[in-house]
């Protein structure tokens, strides 16, 4: 598992910035307003080659709550959550005494705490950086997230406090499947029936399971770990104590997960949320499969079956090449649908091509559909490698990486797709420049 550093401040000090800034890309909604943030809270990020998995504490909020409240309520999830933990405060207002009561709170996690002293690009105000060492932190560095100044030494300092990334106690051979989907969809029931006994607390209230749940089994001499998780609630705002640590602790099951069991419910239909949490899944390289549950609440007819295909592939175009399974956790029906398609995504999430296979369907695709050229150029694919599977990772030495379009890389991932049964897996394809 990777190590986590959260950032927390109070608002408008620029923590979705600074977020951004180190995720490298705009994924939270920034504005002046205080306590704007209304999107995803959690990202990957990296820095001198370790991984680390970041928190923007300010998606977490206690509507309408009074600020020491508010900000509490960050700090635990900080203290409970995190290896590191940047506390972000306004460097141009100088310390006051709201960022006192702020570290008191932070003492308590007894964890390294660096200051990011923001919002510092004006040297009129620099001289405030020597106010924050009173606070008696790891260490204070001088940031300007707005202008991306500073955080390469911001994240110096992280890495210099952060643990080394963990391993699970499960061996290769082990298939690790996490159940992820909103609250009350059926994740529970689907792990009871998986394992054939009523092992986790099964409950029509929204949140009953708070925490991942890991639980070995065997089955048909095969080693498989099944993982429940909370619901994940939808992005922005989480009222709930309880939900506080839901969408993280999901998060970290996708993280150490082969395959990714999505559950619908059949009786509410596919939500956005749902696409949010199969997006999840899919930024982290994971195996998919789709589970319709509650298939016994609907009244069906031949076609509905087909209906719900068309429908769902209509809403999840970005997952095309995912199985779908229908069934219902509650009564069994349909349930030995389910592990001849684990097994089958878990073949192809493992899949190793041989290097002169994959260089020939490579050369054959170029060949019935030349790529055109883009940015004045013509791309040209020396050779291919696969250099990892779980998810299988192709390597494509070009004459220049900037000029293949993602559309024809797109084909290419296509035709290997084609060619091998890749069902359930993403493709990671990956351009080098050959020296």
């Amino acid at each position: 598992m990777l190590p986590v550093v959260a950032i927390v401040g109070r608002p408008n000090v620029g923590k979705s910035t600074l977020f951004n800034r180190i995720i490298g890309d705009r994924i939270s909604i920034t504005d002046d307003l205080a306590g704007i943030t209304r999107d995803r809270i959690y990202g990957k990020a990296s820095w001198l080659s370790r991984q680390f998995r970041l928190i923007d504490t300010g998606g977490i909020e206690i509507n309408d709550a009074p600020f020491l409240t508010e900000i509490k309520a960050q700090a635990d999830i900080a203290i409970s959550e995190a290896d590191v933990i940047i506390f972000a405060v306004d460097g141009k207002e100088g310390l006051l005494p709201s960022d006192r009561d702020v570290m008191e709170i932070l003492y308590q996690a007894d964890k390294p705490i660096i200051v990011a002293a923001n919002k510092l690009e004006s040297q009129k105000h620099r001289d405030n950086l020597y106010d924050f060492y009173e606070l008696g932190a790891s260490s204070v560095v001088l940031t300007s997230s707005a202008h991306g100044i500073g955080i390469g030494n911001l994240l110096d300092e992280v890495i210099k406090y952060l643990p080394e990334e963990t391993k699970d106690d499960y061996k290769d051979d082990y298939r690790k499947i996490s159940i992820i989907g909103r609250p009350n969809v059926g994740k529970s029931s689907l792990t009871n029936a998986i394992l054939g006994n009523e092992r986790v607390i099964v409950s029509n209230t929204s949140g009953t399971t708070t925490d991942s749940i890991d639980t070995e089994f065997v089955r048909d001499d095969i080693n498989y770990v099944v993982i429940d998780t909370a619901g994940m609630k939808k992005r922005g705002k989480i009222y709930e104590n309880i939900d506080k640590y839901a969408n993280l602790r999901a998060m970290s099951a996708i993280e150490r997960s082969d395959i990714c069991l999505v559950v619908i419910d059949a009786e509410t239909g596919i939500q956005a949320q749902d696409k949010h949490i199969a997006g999840y899944a899919l930024e982290n390289n994971k195996a998919l499969i789709l589970v319709v549950n509650k298939w016994d609440t609907l009244e069906k007819d031949e076609y509905t079956m087909n209906e719900w295909e068309k429908n769902i592939r209509k809403e999840f175009r970005f997952l095309s090449y995912i199985p779908i399974i229908y069934l219902s956790a509650k009564t069994k029906a349909r349930m030995k649908t389910l592990f001849p398609v684990i097994e089958q995504v878990y073949e192809n999430f493992d899949r190793r091509v041989s290097t002169s296979v994959l260089n020939e369907v490579i050369q054959e695709a170029m060949l019935l559909n030349p790529p055109k050229d883009f940015r004045q150029k013509r791309v040209r694919v020396y050779y291919a490698t696969q250099v990892k599977t779980k998810c299988p990772t192709f390597v494509l030495f070009v004459n220049d990486t900037e000029c293949m379009h993602f559309s024809y890389k797109r084909y290419l991932e296509n035709r290997l797709r084609e060619r091998f049964d890749f069902i359930g897996t993403p493709l990671n394809l990956v351009l080098r420049t050959r020296e």
